[in-house]
């Protein structure tokens, strides 16, 4: 088990405040205001090393940079396709997604991913302005 320094209890109380999935730079910025002396490999590292302990939930979707989330269960996000935007998805997980996969495999599975892309409310409004202007 990872020990919780100070450091990182700070940056998990940060990240488990927001509900954005903050890219490392994001709660690097966070973090700072508490701990005016991190640095932002500091955070990085701590990330990485809390997400490879199961502490926090590394997302990493469709080419954009890496995002993270207190929530560690299973769930689902979605992200914008025009801002980049990654909100959590409230429906089930499909666990017999993983069992009928196995079936047609010789892979042991070990997890899935499923991400859903769409466009952000703020973006459909933006969107629809710039288009009414044209």
């Amino acid at each position: 088990m990872l020990r919780l320094t100070t450091q990182r209890q700070v940056i998990l109380e940060e990240l488990s405040k927001v509900t954005s999935h903050p890219t490392a730079n994001e709660l690097y910025d966070l973090v700072r205001k508490r701990l005016p002396r991190i640095g932002l490999g500091t955070v990085y590292r701590n990330l990485e090393l809390m997400a490879d302990n199961g502490m926090i939930l590394k997302i990493e979707v469709g080419g954009t940079q890496k995002r993270f989330d207190a929530t560690t269960e299973n769930h689902y996000h979605i992200r914008c396709a025009e801002c980049g935007k990654v909100d959590d998805l409230d429906i089930p997980v499909l666990n017999n997604l993983v069992a009928q996969a196995a079936a047609t495999t010789s892979y042991q599975i070990i997890g899935h991913h499923v991400e859903f892309t769409g466009t952000c409310p703020a973006c459909q409004q933006r969107l629809a302005r710039e288009q009414a202007a044209q």
